[in-house]
């Protein structure tokens, strides 16, 4: 398969790290087309990513589900990746991708996860991840790539505010296997940092099982802080 790769992130208010994001991904050596579709950020994020010369959408709807699916519908490759802003992809990424989608059975797949920061949530997150995908299940914080025509037969990021990413990978995966990677991909810890880690991961948890139970995440959101 040629793969000719989009690079879709959603961005909120972040300056502090999207240059850092963007430079990871120019230091895979590869030329594939990254586009960063802004929720309506009032830091200098726009100006920033403008300045590392990548196309800047700014999304019509609040959420990483809505800003994903209409980068995903601007896009042009044949592979669609999603990258959060604090998300910085090792090197050896896309070509361990590309080796993966030579399989015409996977349909897209993830990557390994290291939190960064030496607090005990991004060691015990990092720890609790591989358990996870033990029982197949994966979040968006991984960066989930899939082939443009089995996301748009699964029917695309629907525009939630938060769990979008558990309700694509359902989806997917009835179409086509998916695949996990060894390759890494480092995402930032600050949601947990300062605070009360056992009471965040405690609201996630009860979050999450809420939406497995059938809650709209419109409504679920309502009891999520965003992260700063």
């Amino acid at each position: 398969m040629s793969v000719r790769l989009s690079i879709i992130i959603p961005a909120l208010n972040e300056a502090a790290t999207i240059k850092e994001t963007l430079d990871a991904i120019r230091a895979i050596r590869e030329n594939p087309e990254v586009i960063v579709v802004d929720g309506g950020s009032v830091d200098e994020t726009i100006s920033i990513a403008r300045s590392c010369g990548v196309s800047v959408l700014q999304s019509k709807g609040r959420g990483r589900g809505a800003q994903m699916r209409e980068g995903a519908k601007a896009a042009k490759g044949n592979v669609l990746w999603f990258l959060h802003a604090d998300t910085r992809p090792a090197p050896e990424t896309m070509e361990q991708m590309r080796r993966a989608l030579e399989n015409a059975k996977i349909g897209g797949g993830n990557f390994t996860v290291c939190f960064d920061g030496d607090c005990r949530a991004a060691r015990f997150l990092t720890r609790l991840y591989p358990q996870l995908r033990k029982i197949n299940l994966f979040y968006g914080d991984s960066a989930i790539f899939v082939r443009r025509d089995v996301y748009e037969k699964a029917g695309g990021f629907r525009d939630f505010p938060i769990f979008e990413d558990l309700d694509l990978i359902r989806r997917i995966k009835r179409l086509g296997q998916t695949v996990h990677l060894p390759a890494r991909v480092v995402t930032s810890s600050r949601r947990f940092e300062n605070k009360s880690f056992a009471l965040v991961f405690l609201r996630w948890t009860i979050l999450q099982i809420f939406y497995w139970l059938g809650v709209s995440p419109h409504r679920l959101v309502k009891l999520y802080p965003p992260h700063k």
